[in-house]
């Protein structure tokens, strides 16, 4: 679902690098993998790719517990470069997470909503693995101090076409708001039913990862209350996304896929790694010792820290599209 997306905005990156000199004045060459494979496949190819010559660079759109796997075999032997939303925290030495953390994208959407729409109860529900997990943990710890509860959790396995259970558990929880931490096909199967049910008119779903593509296949008629926060919408009406759509439509058409945050990410990993190689000169690229701006239109820049800073938006889904309701943060 995310790949078209994902491969064009990479190579629009790409031919715009090279038209400029490359990078370190060395022309780019993508090498295109599936990363929807099995972790320990995924990482085990990367490896070799390394071993045979075949890379000098990672740029990585896909899931945190396949970014962990690849991180085990070929962290620090060359840059690699994790570019969607993650969980946050310490990613290995020569690892950097690019996108949006829970306490920038996930903790400020939960308050603003909680205090809108005066909800008090959470639900949390994602796919078994790091990502999920972790930033529930989080929304944890941050509800601790706070007048807002956790009613219920739960975590499914990938590819889950049965909801029943779940679904009957949220509607004994009785939550005000449902965190939906779910990505793909997941998502959007689940959304559709959660959407037949009578609680989809009293609870407000959100989520930080219904980007434009997963928003098309929930439809329509399925997406009423439901909200999104994110550092990039293809909706973004500011001068930088609207230059980066008009070279992005030029080059595909107005037919082409669908733009949206996932494969935005990987547009800007790649304008990473030249702001990387010119910041670091051949020296120690594992540990850059300023911040680095990273172009495109989200405005992020890469802190010392190892986090990158960026404005974050919060978006409303309407039918198909999504509608900016509030500007969450500056930077």
């Amino acid at each position: 679902m995310w790949g078209p997306s994902c491969r064009a905005c990479a190579e629009l990156a790409a031919e715009e690098l090279n038209a400029d000199g490359g990078i370190g004045g060395r022309p780019i060459n993508l090498t295109i993998v599936n990363a929807g494979n099995d972790p320990e496949l995924v990482a085990r190819e990367a490896e070799l790719l390394r071993e045979s010559g075949m890379i000098d660079a990672v740029v990585g759109m896909h899931t945190s517990d396949v970014r962990a796997a690849i991180a085990d075999r070929i962290a620090g032997s060359l840059p690699y470069v994790y570019t969607p939303l993650f969980e946050g925290g310490p990613a290995g030495q020569g690892v950097f997470c690019i996108g949006e953390t829970p306490g920038q994208q996930l903790l400020p959407g939960l308050d603003w909503l909680s205090e809108r729409f005066r909800l008090k109860r959470w639900f949390l529900l994602g796919n078994d693995y790091i990502w999920p997990r972790a930033s529930h943990a989080a929304v944890h710890r941050h509800f601790r101090s706070g007048a807002r509860d956790i009613v219920g959790q739960a975590y499914l396995p990938f590819g889950t076409r049965n909801f029943d259970h779940v679904l009957e558990r949220i509607r004994r929880a009785r939550p005000d708001g449902l965190l939906l931490s779910l990505v793909g096909d997941d998502c959007i199967r689940f959304n559709r039913d959660f959407a037949r049910s009578p609680m989809s008119s009293k609870v407000i779903r959100f989520s930080c990862a219904v980007e434009e593509n997963t928003l098309l296949g929930i439809g329509a008629n399925a997406t009423d209350g439901l909200f999104a926060a994110s550092g990039y919408f293809s909706s973004l009406d500011t001068a930088a996304n609207g230059a980066f759509r008009e070279r992005y439509h030029t080059r595909f058409g107005e037919r082409g896929p669908m733009l949206n945050s996932i494969g935005e990410s990987l547009y800007e990993g790649l304008y990473f790694l030249q702001a990387l190689s010119d910041a670091t000169q051949g020296s120690d690229w594992s540990r850059p010792r300023t911040a680095l701006p990273v172009k495109g239109p989200r405005g992020a820049v890469f802190q010392e820290s190892g986090h990158s800073q960026m404005p974050m938006y919060l978006a409303e889904a309407e039918g198909h599209a999504f509608q900016l309701v509030e500007q969450l943060s500056d930077d």
